[in-house]
């Protein structure tokens, strides 16, 4: 870890803003790593982690991108294949992290944006933590009103992650995302403040 340089973890469940309060980040100069986006890249086409899951089931691999569906399918019938997935897929993505936090060594302020922050323990790599929330009713109504998943699915995922009353009790900082302006505004202020404590 670099010397004064501070790692803000941000995180929230599913529909809480966490996309949106990134992007503030980054508007301010902050540099951001994407834990989603870096899965992402990792299951484009000749992406790194094409040939393991070629290896794990060729079915996981079409045109030379990962075949998210058929790695859901077979997460349902055979729940071990996400521990192989996993296995896979983890030290690629930390490599992406530790790169980003080379490439931004001298920065005196960066984000780790990662979505199951506490899910996967990535609090330990992290000096300070940030959860975005908003009112339960306002997480669901996001959610559905993307149209990706119905309201079975959302539930599902709720299940998985860890609860919002539990993120924001360990939680440095805690930003409402309700008026779109305001959480600018407590963005603007934290770094600011965290800025500030390299002056």
């Amino acid at each position: 870890m670099t010397k004064n340089r501070i790692i803000l973890g941000l995180t929230g469940s599913i529909g809480m803003g966490k996309s949106t309060t990134a992007q503030m980040f980054r508007d301010l100069g902050v540099p951001v790593w994407d834990a989603d986006h870096s899965v992402s890249e990792l299951y484009s086409k000749d992406g790194s982690a094409i040939a393991g899951l070629s290896a794990i089931n060729p079915e996981f691999v079409t045109e030379g991108t990962a075949n998210r569906a058929a790695m859901k399918r077979a997460i349902a019938a055979d729940p071990n294949v996400l521990a192989q997935i996993e296995t896979l897929v983890h030290p690629l993505v930390r490599a992406s992290r530790e790169a980003f936090l080379a490439d931004h060594a001298d920065d005196d302020l960066v984000v780790l944006d990662i979505p199951l922050l506490f899910e996967t323990g990535a609090q330990e790599q992290v000096d300070l933590v940030l959860v975005v929330t908003a009112p339960a009713a306002v997480q669901h109504a996001r959610v559905i009103e993307r149209g990706t998943m119905t309201p079975e699915m959302f539930e599902a995922i709720l299940v998985k992650q860890v609860p919002d009353t539990e993120k924001r009790a360990q939680a440095d900082f805690v930003i409402e995302t309700l008026a779109l302006e305001d959480t600018k505004a407590d963005v603007t202020s934290l770094v600011e403040e965290l800025r500030g404590r390299h002056a």
